[in-house]
């Protein structure tokens, strides 16, 4: 027998303190998104930043949403009075999340205590995510269904829906900004971690003085699910509100991801990038739910949802086409102005332009949704419960779905018309059956929407490659090249182009990461032959970052080298550098003795048992979000555990594009892991241009007649012959390139921020100076500082009087100089 129906008396002077519950589900939403932002970039310094991590990431944090969401009607049945509940709620939320922030380090090291590779290891990381963040997730995840049970009668039940939903997105909105451009920025995870909690503090103080001002419903402990309810549950147009709505979120997800990795390319994916796009996004799910809660007394709640459903179809589709035709050739200063505000402002501009019309879309389906199961005797917090729990959990498929598989497998332009595909299937799960019965006067309508998803889907145009490899200066060099190979893989995106004269360069998400030019083949060898040339005996060498393949390369020179591991994070990478230069790597994907790893480097340097005689790094720019994580102290630190005694590290840093506190900041963290550290220049055309760091646990001295006479040395033969391909004939001429070491920049580097795991200012600093052109004159600055190594070189005094003479010519005459150039 069903359970009687008791009606749910919710009196009119609910609706009186609507406003402030408005305002203080901003303020959750403001919470959740600080702590969100501060989870994902302290968990990614343990399990990595690969596709598959930031999977587990995602489906542990919207995981407990969607629990949170379910459980919350048990939750909001336990008192008369909803807000005390919330209350508990979000006290709950700030006490898990500075226990999450404390135990965080503990909980990563019995995880990397056990990391492991393959199928296993990918498990732990899901545990690991799941034991982090389900916890103050799921109480999250609640306070929606939860609040919503302090909403006015049941004619206004669907509405204030809409509007606690939109409310809590912006400020969710104002969250992500804040943690982006502001508590990152200039302090730390632990004061992010602190504000939000005192956030969720407030709201909770100010939940519990509101709570006795509310009426009280007698009915809501004793109340059992209506019958009618119950009864609709079963009905198809019910569930098919529910298979719509979980559509919508799997479509929502799955387009901000394609669109996150594309405007990433076309932007330059720092971290205010990846800011400002996840800002557009929820803006436009906010400004749609409340603009659908204000329509729902004119329009049919079905016919709203699966009008929102279709109308993605194009909209999905002008944005596939503005990234690919209309914002890359936009014309501002944006490429070169020095005001990092007025940079970001037009990139807030251009994804403005793209994402919000079909964002929009996707927060107008919510209180449709509500609308559309709601029944006059059902609790607002079930309608809220289910909505919003099939939602999420159908983000998370669409999530899981388009990183991990769809992206791989069909690349972006197919994957966008896969989700226009889908979109349409929400629209016909609730309009269908409708426009069925209306057969034939409604036949015209179903054959449209098909029609028009098929239209929008055909249109989505491919990913251009000329954004793959030039991104934010696509309107410039595109045409001037022709591209090789452009391929979209599972963590990044990959192009090979061929310059008229004869360079090939590898560009990875819209960035060249390495080239044939002189200057970079110099470059790239330097990281390699540095280390290993100043090792007696080499046996064991570590590569960080595969790119072209030409440091890795260098080692095979070595006869004494007999392993080399490359760690690389995308799998397109090395084939296609075997491909198309081999022979600028001496083809070393197929040497006998190269293994490659793919996984994120620093996962891979925490989790793995092997020493190496040489870590030679060259990752990513700093710029780039997660790239900061290479340049932390406890990663440096990380290295030299990973160093056999005598060992050597070598790391590839850039001065263009580059601000003078990035650098600053760079050489600082460096000195505090290696104090024994030295620098070495890179010049082109007699300017500056980028460095080579190289550390080692001992104290340093280079004895110039044992180098000369390794490279006289037959089995040296091939090394001296690399050295000579980038013009290098002498010993001389490779250490030419000192440029200084701690004691010599200590007064230059004092005051300078070291970037550690708890912080990682270093990203945001560097993403706030990328139009920069400063490289020539960083340069200069530190050879101003640079003395005479007393004790660094030894040897025949002749040799080492010679290169002290010719160090002494190469010091700057006009250290003040700005000369500069982009890459």
């Amino acid at each position: 027998m069903l359970p009687q129906a008791v009606p749910a008396v919710r009196p009119s002077g609910f609706s009186r303190y609507f406003p402030a519950l408005l305002i203080l589900f901003a303020v959750s939403g403001c919470a959740a998104l600080i702590y969100e932002v501060v989870w994902y970039q302290t968990l990614q310094l343990a399990l990595g930043s690969t596709t598959i991590s930031m999977g587990f990431l995602l489906a542990a944090y919207m995981g407990g949403l969607c629990l949170g969401a379910a459980v919350a009607p048990r939750l909001a049945g336990m008192a008369t009075n909803p807000l005390r509940i919330y209350a508990v709620i979000e006290l709950g939320t700030a006490l898990l999340a500075i226990a999450v922030s404390a135990l965080m380090p503990w909980i990563t090291g019995l995880y990397l205590a056990g990391a492991a590779h393959g199928f296993a290891g990918m498990l732990l990381r899901g545990v690991v995510a799941g034991a982090c963040l389900l916890p103050p997730t799921i109480l999250m995840g609640a306070s929606l269904p939860v609040i919503a049970r302090a909403i006015g009668n049941e004619s206004d039940i669907s509405p204030q829906l809409g509007f606690l939903y939109g409310a809590n997105t912006i400020g969710a909105v104002v969250g992500c900004l804040a943690a982006g451009f502001w508590l990152l920025r200039l302090y730390d995870v632990t004061v992010a971690s602190l504000v939000a909690a005192a956030l969720n503090t407030v709201v909770a103080c100010a939940a519990l003085a509101l709570a006795p001002r509310l009426p009280v419903d007698e009915d809501a402990a004793v109340t059992a699910e209506p019958a009618a309810a119950q009864r609709a549950g079963a009905s198809w147009s019910r569930r098919a509100v529910y298979i719509s709505i979980a559509l919508s979120g799997a479509v929502a997800l799955g387009a901000e991801a394609v669109w996150t990795r594309l405007l990433g390319m076309l932007l330059l994916g720092t971290v205010y990038v990846f800011a400002i796009i996840l800002a557009v996004f929820l803006t436009g799910i906010a400004l749609g739910s409340w603009g659908a809660s204000r329509l729902l007394r004119r329009v049919p709640p079905i016919t709203g949802l699966g009008a929102c459903q279709i109308l993605l179809a194009p909209t999905i589709a002008w944005t596939a086409f503005a990234i690919a035709h209309v914002l890359p050739w936009w014309r501002d200063d944006w490429l070169d102005t020095m005001n990092a505000w007025r940079m970001y402002g037009l990139d807030l501009e251009r994804c403005l332009v793209a994402v919000l019309p079909a964002s929009i879309l996707f927060g107008a389906s919510f209180p449709f949704a509500c609308a559309a199961v709601s029944e006059p005797e059902e609790r607002p917090e079930r309608i809220a419960s289910g909505v919003y729990a099939a939602n999420t959990l159908g983000a998370i498929a669409g999530a899981l779905l388009v990183t991990l598989l769809l992206v791989p497998v069909l690349g972006s332009q197919r994957t966008q018309q896969v989700l226009v595909l889908l979109a349409l299937a929400s629209g016909l799960a609730v309009l269908g059956p409708q426009w069925l019965a209306g057969i034939p006067r409604r036949f015209a309508p179903l054959t449209g929407a098909v029609a028009l998803a098929a239209l929008c889907a055909f249109a989505i145009p491919a990913t251009p490659p000329d954004l793959i490899a030039y991104g934010r200066f696509m309107a410039l060099n595109a045409g001037f090249s022709r591209i090789l190979y452009s391929g979209e893989g599972r963590n990044s995106s990959l192009a090979i182009t061929q310059w008229g004269n004869g360079t090939i360069y590898i560009n990875v998400n819209g960035h060249v990461e390495a080239t044939t030019e002189p200057y970079d083949m110099k470059l790239q060898r330097m990281v390699g032959h540095l280390p290993a040339l100043l090792h007696p005996h080499p046996e064991s060498v570590l590569g960080i970052g595969f790119g072209a393949g030409v440091s890795a390369g260098t080692f095979t020179r070595y006869p004494g080298i007999r392993h080399i591991t490359v760690c690389e994070i995308e799998p397109l990478i090395p084939p296609a550098s075997a491909r198309y230069f081999a022979r600028e790597n001496y083809e070393v994907m197929r040497n006998p003795k190269t293994r490659i790893e793919y996984d994120d480097a620093r996962h891979f340097l925490l989790t793995t048992k092997q020493r190496f005689d040489v870590i030679a790094s060259d990752p990513l720019d700093v710029f780039i979000k997660g790239t900061a994580a290479l340049y932390s102290k406890e990663y440096f630190d990380a290295v030299k555990q990973r160093l056999n005694p005598g060992g050597w590290f070598s790391l590839y840093v850039p001065l263009y594009e580059t601000s003078e506190e990035t650098i600053r900041g760079e050489l600082a963290t460096f000195f505090e892991a290696f104090p024994h550290g030295t620098i070495w220049a890179n010049t082109r055309d007699g300017l500056g241009y980028d460095m080579v760091f190289l550390g080692s646990a001992e104290p340093v001295t280079i004895n110039l007649d044992e180098v000369e006479a390794r490279l006289n040395r037959p089995d040296y033969a091939p090394v001296a012959q690399s050295l000579r391909e980038v013009g290098i004939s002498t010993p001389f001429d490779l250490f030419s390139t000192y440029a200084g070491n701690r004691s010599d920049l200590a007064p230059w580097t004092a005051g300078a921020d070291i970037n550690r795991d708890s912080n990682l200012r270093l990203s945001y600093v560097a993403g706030w100076g990328i139009n920069a052109k400063l490289n020539d004159y960083l340069y200069r600055r530190m050879l101003s500082y640079r003395h005479r190594p007393e004790g660094l070189f030894i040897g025949s005094p002749d040799k080492v009087d010679r290169l002290m003479s010719a160090l002494q010519q190469g010091a700057p005459r006009n250290p003040e100089s700005r000369a500069g150039n982009l890459r």
